[in-house]
């Protein structure tokens, strides 16, 4: 959506805050023995005492109030009673909303407890390259250059980039255009950042894989050469200058 006047900004500011409120509350709750639908469960508590809607269960009747994957899993990760979180783990937890017509969108991982495996450099560089992506984001510039960016700092931190996620639009529903805002370039894609507009921009780092497959379960993303994905979103509003980060509250 474009921001077009003050009433727009307001209640993207309002889901905004209820979505990264929760996501922050979310990674704090976690700990090592719970289920991933303790959590889960939790996050919905959140939302809903903040009169937002899961917006992936609204949208698309997701099994959950929000995505969390776990270590292997990149994206879409049901939080069942099954999935037990453990010390060390790789967890990515995505929250996403609709509060009053507005809808926002936002995701961190980070390692719970200590970091046994040795994934941090990983979640490092994934929040790392976010925030470069982020301020070179204005309005005119190329969605394909930020894709390059994305690509090029990975690859100087030793990672790749899954090649088949994309940031997107957000606003009046989950997603809008543009739908490609990829962690790659993409030569053929000419179409430019626009100002006042609204866009959730995800970094996907990889150690090996480099494309999401779909698991059997119909919903989680897993890699197609295996390792692990660190990702980090906000939804931010484009400018001139530095974009103004809607979902700063999560405080990734």
């Amino acid at each position: 959506m474009s921001i077009t006047s003050e009433s727009d900004l307001q209640g993207m500011k309002r889901v905004s805050e209820a979505v990264a409120t929760t996501l922050k509350e979310m990674r704090y709750y976690a700990r090592p023995g719970m289920s991933a639908r303790e959590v889960d469960e939790y996050g919905g508590e959140i939302l809903k005492k903040l009169g937002a809607k899961s917006a992936p269960r609204l949208t698309y009747g997701f099994p959950g109030w929000t995505c969390i994957s776990v270590n292997n899993e990149i994206a879409h990760g049901i939080p069942s009673a099954t999935k037990i979180l453990q010390e060390g783990d790789l967890v990515n937890i995505d929250v996403s909303a609709e509060l009053d017509g507005y809808w926002s969108d936002n995701g961190g991982s980070f390692v719970l407890g200590q970091d046994l495996h040795q994934h941090q450099p990983l979640v490092d560089a994934s929040r790392t390259i976010l925030y470069k992506a982020l301020h070179s984001i204005k309005g005119g510039v190329k969605i394909a250059d930020i894709g390059k960016l994305i690509e090029n700092e990975a690859g100087r931190a030793g990672f790749t980039v899954i090649r088949n996620l994309a940031g997107h639009g957000v606003g009046r529903s989950l997603h809008e255009a543009p739908e490609d805002i990829l962690n790659c370039y993409e030569r053929r894609n000419k179409e430019r950042f626009r100002k006042n507009s609204v866009v959730a921009v995800e970094t996907f780092i990889s150690t090996r894989s480099n494309y999401a497959n779909q698991a059997q379960d119909g919903w989680t993303l897993i890699g197609n050469r295996g390792g692990f994905v660190a990702q980090h979103e906000h939804t931010i509003v484009i400018t001139d200058g530095d974009p103004v980060i809607l979902t700063a509250a999560n405080e990734i």
